[in-house]
């Protein structure tokens, strides 16, 4: 399906908290990525990951591709002309159009070329002044803050640490800053997605997770905010933190019966990606 992202003032996910905070997590993660796969074989380059279709390798192509996106948005947004790319962008075939492009490139280039657009988005994250993490750029959500794509950048790139490293029977790190950035902004994706495609329900969903501890709320209208706290909410997800960030985002199934009439509040993914 293809992306209908908002652009424009009025960000379709905001999020409590001090932005900067996301600095340490976002930075930490692509590093030690990098670090693992530098001790990769051949076989685990080619290994199948947990994406359907994509070896190891494909999936840090993609990994790749997106590190150079981010650091081209978030420049164009502090210049004052957020991008618009991704309307119209379909997240299933036009990756997959990218990494089929990428075949002549052996293993250790395509570490080289992680490891280089890594490095370069983290240069961008730390150049950034408090301010500048409130500063419009694009996202698949849309135009969305600094601070909100560099959750967006770190949720993807932690899903596909995993989708390489548990096939390979290779424990990945769970740090908790990581975990519960993750959880929080996944949590707002599914209902940003509904949203975008012109929904119209409001709602409130509430996270209380554990190991680590994160109890937050969802509040969904003509936008979706995500704010620390406990509240009455029409839907409550509990449970490990990292099982409902894997269920979020599509790689497992959640562990509770969700009623008919709230499920696009947690499928928004699932109808991106044509997951039945």
């Amino acid at each position: 399906m293809e992306l209908t992202p908002r652009y424009g003032t009025n960000p379709i996910i905001t999020l409590d908290g001090s932005p900067p905070l996301i600095l340490q997590p976002v930075t930490r993660q692509r590093r030690r990525l990098a670090d693992a796969l530098a001790s990769f074989t051949d076989d685990q380059w080619a290994h199948p990951s947990r994406c359907a279709g994509w070896s190891n390798r494909d999936v840090i192509v993609h990994l790749d591709s997106t590190n150079s996106f981010w650091a081209f948005s978030i420049a164009s947004g502090l210049r004052g002309t957020p991008t618009t790319f991704l309307s119209g962008f379909d997240p299933v075939a036009s990756p997959a159009q990218l990494v089929a492009g990428s075949n002549e490139l052996t293993a250790q280039a395509v570490l080289e070329k992680f490891a280089a657009s890594a490095a370069a988005l983290d240069a961008v994250f730390n150049a950034l002044s408090d301010s500048d993490w409130l500063v419009l750029a694009e996202a698949p959500p849309g135009h969305i803050s600094i601070n909100a794509l560099a959750h967006h950048a770190l949720w993807d790139s932690w899903i596909h640490e995993r989708d390489v490293l548990l096939p390979l029977g290779i424990a990945p790190a769970e740090e908790p800053d990581e975990v519960t950035a993750c959880l929080r902004y996944v949590a707002a994706l599914a209902p940003g997605f509904a949203v975008s495609r012109g929904r119209v329900d409001n709602g409130t969903l509430a996270v209380q997770a554990t190991t680590p501890d994160a109890a937050f709320v969802v509040e969904v209208g003509d936008h979706v905010h995500v704010r620390t706290g406990s509240a009455k909410a029409d839907l409550l997800l509990n449970g490990p933190a990292v099982d409902l960030v894997e269920a979020l985002s599509i790689r497992a199934p959640l562990k509770q019966s969700i009623p008919t009439d709230l499920k696009w509040m947690v499928n928004g993914l699932a109808e991106v990606f044509d997951v039945g």
